[in-house]
């Protein structure tokens, strides 16, 4: 990528502000859910493009039910429209696509659609994108409990390390990177586990305008950032001056 280096391996977005970029311009807000599921497809391609290896997309929260029946009916319909369309770009480009979440409450349509997206693109060697689909963190990590426990696992085998193999993103890389559009300033239940050390970037940007450009200063910002992971910078690098 141009002038920026030091890419984070694995970049994950909350895609807010659609209803509201509807909003400002008259439309009803699925019209906002159409535009931003249109922007998808090109900023998924560029990270590919620029080796970034994973992504994840906050499509669909367990939260989300609470919606009005007839918006909550609209997105899945969109939903289902966007990933028949758009998982033939992204097949084409080499990358794989993982649902995150349960299937389970989902219309036919929309589980048969998030399958046949997986088993096309299973065999893909380019970056892998999770679509966060009727998921929420919390119960991410209570299901995670529930499996441990109804296996029998002996405490004193259970570590992070094993316990991240029954979540959802089992074979996925911790967040490196997590962009939130829209203005708000909030992780909305989302990866609680897997990005417990991730770098945050907030923007105003409604997420159908988050572009190209947007999305460099993202990177940009995310690569003049010092990740001490709890520990301490060395003396060293925050003076400049050699040790």
């Amino acid at each position: 990528m141009e002038s920026i280096t030091g890419l984070p391996r694995h970049v994950a977005f909350i895609m807010d502000g659609n209803g509201r970029w509807a909003e400002k311009r008259g439309l009803p807000r699925l019209e906002g859910h159409w535009a931003g599921g249109k922007n998808i497809c090109p900023i998924i391609i560029y990270l590919n493009n620029h080796a970034v290896e994973y992504a994840t997309l906050y499509a669909f929260s367990t939260e989300n039910w609470s919606r009005p029946e007839d918006e909550v009916s609209g997105l899945f319909h969109l939903l289902e429209h966007i990933i028949g369309k758009e998982t033939r770009k992204l097949h084409k480009n080499g990358v794989r696509i993982r649902h995150i979440g349960h299937l389970d409450g989902l219309s036919p349509a929309l589980q048969k659609s998030i399958k046949r997206a997986v088993n096309l693109t299973a065999g893909n060697t380019g970056m892998t994108l999770g679509v966060a689909l009727n998921y929420g963190g919390r119960e991410e990590i209570l299901n995670a409990v529930r499996n441990i426990i109804d296996e029998e696992i002996p405490p004193e085998d259970i570590d992070e390390k094993s316990f991240g193999e029954y979540l959802h993103t089992v074979d996925f890389p911790d967040v490196d990177l997590v962009i939130r559009t829209g203005g708000e300033i909030r992780t909305s239940n989302f990866l609680i586990w897997q990005a417990a050390y991730s770098e945050y970037y907030f923007t105003p940007v409604l997420w159908p305008d988050f572009n190209e450009e947007e999305l460099k200063k993202a990177l940009l910002a995310y690569s003049q950032r010092q990740r001490r992971f709890g520990g301490l910078q060395s003396k060293a690098k925050c003076s400049g001056k050699e040790s």
